[in-house]
């Protein structure tokens, strides 16, 4: 393309441009005159700027108060008392939701202090004495690892129970009667080895299980588990060896039982619970003893950190009056103060051997919430007892896992395979109160109160357990064959404290199943059958 002809098409450009965009010369001037008259013919107004209007019009452009005019306006009397008010207002508003505040503070009810709380006050401890009978006994295959070893593979089960701590064996070699050759710092090798102890160990650790060590020394013999009298300082030094070498090996947790058979018992329980704590503060120094007189109870219960006593073996086994058993309890909790308490019927043995069959649910609702560390035996959760299969050892009954086994009802299965997913199950009941326990602190550390009844209901047993501002909990039980239809109330000066009943509570669980768990019941005319036991909970009320 030429020169001259790119010109041209600029030219034709520059001319298709908006009448608005090209310049303003003579011709363009005339063409845009002639541009808005076309558009004022077709309907179309321009608007003048404002600027423009005021100009023609004459009048003065406004532009804002000048600087000295505000400084000027802003020191008038008018504004400064405006301000003055508004400052005063603000501070004076301020000043009242301060003191709102502390008022509110300082009539709010203030917390209590939590207690100390050890790992073993917050969970049941579960005892395995016999590893073999926990596994399966004789139904366990040939082929099947050593019991430690073979302990892992039910850590998961264990760990759905909720328990904190199992107490196992004793584990350690063992001569009857002869003490040279016992050695309580090893393995008996019909049970493992130290390395199966030892993954044991990690293994409980991962699911957040404490294992305590039984260490009883002469545990084979049925006349004396602490050998000869005339022994016992021999028998104390080789106790301190295995204490220090298990403690600092990862176990968090030392037990011997029968020390009623130990002379000076006191006295070692008291060296041994202090050499636990030097290696540890956290570690756990634990005795059993049968002995069921409440002074010696006590005086055992001082030197140790926890004691599980044959105390309520008694009234288990003759059947006393529910009376009795709160005058027990009630006699226990006196003697031992803030001393942190543990309630089983025996060191060694089952539910089902101290109780009646269909009471077993209600125990198991009491013993989780009564103050203290609740420990139970294996089996406990669902109901096993020595007739579980014939011939079997009344001092070691075999757990059954799988199969159809029944109890001596014929009417609940008794295996854990069989309970295992049954809502109604004594093994639901067990998982779920342990979980409860371990959640409310009325359950977990609070107080507790004995409730009075109507001389008619002589079979009734009635607590409240309460802790600062959380949720009361009522625990009702009928150990009696009739059915009840009871009216609960707390009379007027019966405790210092001020403690009142609603008139109606939430059923967290029943153990006759009964009456529908989370409904709402009136605490007037409530209904308990026989052997049922009733666990209720209601709001604090300030």
């Amino acid at each position: 393309m030429s020169q001259e002809a790119e010109v041209d098409m600029k030219e034709v450009e520059l001319n298709e441009l908006e009448p608005e965009k090209q310049p303003m010369n003579a011709a363009g001037a005339a063409s845009a005159s002639a541009a808005a008259a076309a558009a004022e013919k077709n309907g179309v107004v321009k608007v003048k700027v404002a600027e423009e209007e005021e100009a023609a019009a004459g009048g003065a452009k406004f532009t804002g108060l000048s600087k000295e005019e505000l400084l000027q306006a802003a020191g008038s009397p008018a504004w400064v008392r405006t301000r003055w008010a508004l400052l005063l207002l603000f501070w004076l508003g301020w000043l009242a939701m301060l003191a709102g505040a502390v008022v509110i503070i300082v009539q709010a009810p203030r917390c209590r202090e939590l207690p100390l709380q050890r790992w073993w006050h917050q969970g049941p401890l579960y005892r395995i004495w016999d590893l073999g009978a926990f596994l399966g006994g004789p139904g366990v295959a040939p082929e099947a690892p050593a019991p430690l070893a073979g302990m892992k593979a039910h850590l998961d089960y264990l760990n759905s129970l909720k328990v904190k701590a199992l107490v196992l064996g004793p584990l350690h070699r063992n001569v009857k009667d002869d003490l040279a050759a016992t050695n309580l710092q090893e393995i008996d090798p019909n049970l493992g080895s130290k390395e199966d102890f030892h993954q044991l160990l990690e293994a409980a650790k991962k699911k957040n299980i404490y294992i305590v060590l039984d260490l009883t020394p002469n545990y084979q013999s049925q006349e004396n588990p602490w050998f000869l009298d005339s022994q016992r300082d021999e028998v104390n030094e080789k106790m301190k060896e295995a204490l220090s070498y298990w403690l600092k090996a990862g176990v968090n947790g030392i037990q011997v039982h029968n020390v009623q058979n130990l002379t000076d018992a006191s006295l070692f329980l008291s060296q041994w619970t202090n050499l636990t704590h030097s290696i540890h503060d956290d570690r756990l120094l634990m005795a059993g003893t049968d002995a069921s007189d409440l002074s010696e109870v006590r005086n055992l219960l001082n030197e140790t950190d926890l004691l599980s006593s044959s105390y309520l073996e008694d009234f288990g086994r003759t059947g006393s009056s529910v009376k009795e058993l709160k005058e027990l309890i009630s006699h226990y909790l006196n003697a031992t103060g803030h001393t942190w308490c543990a309630w089983t019927y025996s060191q060694v043995g089952h539910l089902t051997s101290y109780v009646p069959a269909h009471l077993v649910r209600l125990y198991h609702l009491m013993l989780f919430t009564l103050p203290g560390t609740p420990i139970f035996s294996y089996g406990d959760e669902i109901g096993l007892a020595a007739a579980t299969l014939p011939g079997q050892p009344a001092e070691a009954p075999i757990m059954v896992w799988g199969g159809k086994t029944l109890g001596p009802s014929e009417s609940v299965n008794m295996t854990v395979q069989g309970q295992m997913h049954h809502p109604n199950s004594i093994l639901a009941l067990f998982r779920k109160l342990s979980d409860a326990r371990g959640k409310e602190r009325s359950l977990l550390h609070g107080d507790f109160l004995i409730l009075p009844t109507p001389d008619e209901f002589f079979d009734l047993f009635v607590y409240l357990r309460y802790w600062d501002q959380n949720e009361r909990f009522l625990v009702v039980l009928n150990l009696g064959p009739r059915n009840l239809e009871v009216e609960l109330k707390i009379p007027a000066g019966y405790t210092k404290q001020k403690l009142e009943l609603p008139e109606k509570a939430e059923l967290v669980f029943s153990t006759g199943g009964g009456q529908l768990e989370g409904s709402i019941v009136s605490l007037h005319k409530l209904p308990v059958a026989p052997g049922e036991g009733l666990l209720l909970k209601f709001p604090y009320v300030a």
